[in-house]
């Protein structure tokens, strides 16, 4: 069964995180180059890899110092800056006398909500898997803040499956899968092979992470795969420490969980603006104007909006929200606060009457909305 499930997949995204590479006292180089091995395999069998790997902070933070997390951002920035150059150096050794040449992408949350930028990163990664070259993908971590950060590999692995089209995710992590249980305080617990659907049931099975080494738990892994499946990709969470884990995967080995992939994926472009593209504010329409939204399929027009929250400019993605405070939706917006104040509770035939010009009737159209799942 999982072999047919795979046997679709040329371009594929492998998430390694660092509870699998990485120790108490740094990187875990007999990991890497398990790891690394791994993946060369894949690639003499003709499959497209793209690595986001964790580590940088876990290979830095000693030089410092530092025992587990770093407490603050600027000692994990130090950490990061000092740990890149020593995790890209041990794949380098790794991939070179397999005659396979790697290279280095850092990415902030801006790099990929940035439409343009979200383009040139897509065509770098296009050209190095064109020329047979692996990108290794890490969070630039020396100058990300929290308001620029994806928060963890795991949510980056996931929109780097959508920027490359991949039709893979595999997370590598120090468990093996999702359990129905806790494993760690219930030896009864019983790993789930396969999940059709990732429901509301199946995100409390997540627990919290527990490692000191690493951002995400269960539960980012989770959010992962539910926007890897929204997209269309299936996605396998496994633990790195099996020998051979992804070559094994691909043998048709029943290691791990596997999240099927959305009967209804969305497009492209949709899934950019629910996932990657950070909002800037609310907009809170009425009653009306929520039912046109979820139900007749339309765009949001100014006649139905009541208020504003936050400020942002035109392109920028806002949340859609009732006049309950609860989330329907999120869009990319056509015009400015200050011009949707002006606009908002108003007629499209006023807009160019009061503006002095338009971008067009709707505030949101429907084709840059998307609906909360």
């Amino acid at each position: 069964m999982r072999k047919s499930l795979l046997s679709h997949v040329k371009r594929v995204v492998i998430k390694v995180g660092s509870g699998v590479i990485s120790d108490a006292n740094g990187l875990a180089l007999p990991m890497i180059e398990a790891i690394s091995a791994d993946i060369c395999r894949l690639l003499d069998r003709g499959h497209e890899v793209v690595l986001v790997s964790s580590g940088a902070v876990a290979a830095g933070k000693g030089d410092l110092g530092i025992q587990g997390r770093p407490r603050n951002i600027p000692l994990k920035q130090a950490a990061a800056a000092i740990g890149q150059s020593r995790l890209m150096r041990a794949y380098k050794e790794n991939f070179l006398p397999r005659e396979r040449k790697v290279a280095q992408i850092l990415l902030t949350r801006d790099d990929l909500a940035n439409r343009r930028r979200y383009l040139n990163a897509r065509n770098t990664l296009m050209t190095l898997l064109e020329y047979g070259v692996t990108p290794i993908i890490n969070e630039n971590d020396t100058v990300v803040v929290d308001e620029i950060r994806f928060g963890d590999n795991d949510n980056l692995s996931a929109l780097v499956t959508n920027l490359v089209e991949a039709s893979l995710l595999v997370i590598l992590s120090d468990v093996d899968g999702l359990y129905d249980r806790d494993p760690g305080t219930d030896p009864g617990a019983r790993l789930i092979p396969e999940v059709e659907r990732i429901t509301e049931e199946i995100e409390t099975m997540a627990g919290e992470s527990g490692s000191t080494l690493g951002t995400g738990g269960m539960t980012t892994k989770i959010k992962a795969a539910k926007r890897a499946t929204l997209y269309g990709v299936g996605t396998v969470i496994a633990n790195g420490r099996t020998p051979n884990v992804l070559t094994r995967l691909f043998d048709g080995e029943d290691l791990g969980t596997y999240f099927f992939p959305a009967r209804h994926p969305m497009a492209a472009k949709k899934h950019w603006i629910a996932f990657t593209k950070k909002p800037r504010g609310k907009i809170f329409v009425d009653e009306g104007a929520k039912q046109a939204l979820v139900t007749g399929g339309k765009s949001l027009l100014p006649s139905g909006i009541k208020g504003v929250e936050g400020g942002f400019d035109r392109g920028d993605a806002v949340r859609l929200c009732d006049l309950e405070g609860n989330e329907i939706a999120k869009g990319v917006i056509n015009y400015a606060l200050a011009e949707l104040l002006r606009i908002m509770g108003k007629r499209t035939s006023e807009i160019e009457e009061v503006l002095g010009y338009k971008y067009g009737d709707e505030v949101i159209h429907r084709d840059n909305l998307v609906l909360k799942k």
